[in-house]
């Protein structure tokens, strides 16, 4: 019988990003890492036999060197569902990753945090910088 997060796009991307980093560190070391005492936890959560804890997100994601905001809507989605998940990003937003707020502070700072509106040359010199 399989586990009942099998599937759940978490658990495949739990799999993915421990087979990545396998040549540099182990399960039980991702695991220390992310403050969990039993090692057999990340087998739990890439074999879907666990949901993610939500408040261990931020922890998991610096022991997976993945992006938090990624992986917590992953874990939401799992914990809650798919559907509820799309409520709550509805609510508060898209959740931005470590570089995108580092982009909005420069932004904020850059502007004296006057909240400028984003016109249409500001949008050209943006997309300028990524060449685009």
């Amino acid at each position: 019988m399989p586990y009942p997060y099998a599937n759940s796009p978490a658990a495949i991307f739990i799999r993915r990003q421990t087979e990545l980093l396998a040549h540099k560190k182990s399960q039980r070391e991702i695991a220390h890492e992310a403050g969990f005492m039993n090692p057999n936890l990340i087998s739990m959560f890439k074999t879907g036999a666990s949901k993610i804890p939500l408040d261990r997100v931020p922890s998991l994601a610096r022991s997976l060197e993945v992006d938090p905001a990624f992986l917590m809507q992953l874990a939401l989605e799992q914990a809650v569902g798919k559907t509820a998940s799309v409520a709550l990003l509805e609510v508060f937003g898209t959740p931005t990753t470590v570089n995108e707020r580092a982009w909005l502070l420069e932004i904020r700072d850059a502007s004296d945090h006057t909240d400028p509106k984003l016109t249409a040359r500001s949008r050209t010199v943006l997309r300028s910088i990524f060449s685009r």
